[in-house]
């Protein structure tokens, strides 16, 4: 069977926020009082393409590629977890072509820090920023998310052929 000239990914995370984490959203360090709790840095939306990445690729998830019981893991940025992913995929001979991403949140607002996040997934990707859309919304204070106990982040991405490498 020829490789499909393009496939979908969706990935989708959640992580508790905890006292005395950093909190960090798309590779954004952002000031706020409480951390994502996690292995690795609780990055939620780069957790969430990561495995949009990795299920487009078939190559399933963030977990069995970046376990949470290797040491190797502890504490690194979900960034280079990122990295890594697009190397996966690019071996597969696939590119992203487009990604639309949504972090549920009810605090902090995270609408400022869109663009840098936008610009730092692009950037380890190697895809142009105007490709991937970061958007924030909020729970209307209901379930975890409104209680302020957690934050979430999903993807949708669409990975084409790259014919270069075919």
């Amino acid at each position: 069977m020829e490789k499909p000239e393009i496939k979908i990914g969706s990935g989708y995370d959640v992580h508790r926020l905890v006292s005395g984490r950093k909190l960090v959203i798309g590779g954004v360090d952002i000031d706020f009082e409480r951390g994502l709790e996690g292995h690795s840095d609780a990055d939620v939306l780069i957790h969430a393409v990561c495995d949009a990445i990795l299920g487009a690729a078939g190559l399933g998830d963030i977990g069995e590629h970046f376990a949470d019981t290797d040491p190797e893991y502890k504490g690194i940025s979900s960034m280079i977890l990122l990295e890594k992913c697009g190397a996966l995929l690019e071996k597969q001979g696939y590119e992203v072509s487009n990604m639309d991403c949504i972090v549920f949140a009810q605090v902090p607002k995270i609408s400022p820090y869109k663009k840098k996040m936008e610009d730092n997934i692009a950037g380890s990707l190697n895809m142009d920023a105007v490709l991937v859309n970061v958007k924030a919304t909020t729970t209307e204070k209901l379930g975890f998310i409104g209680k302020e106990q957690g934050i979430a982040a999903q993807c949708t991405l669409l990975v084409k052929a790259d014919r270069r490498k075919i």
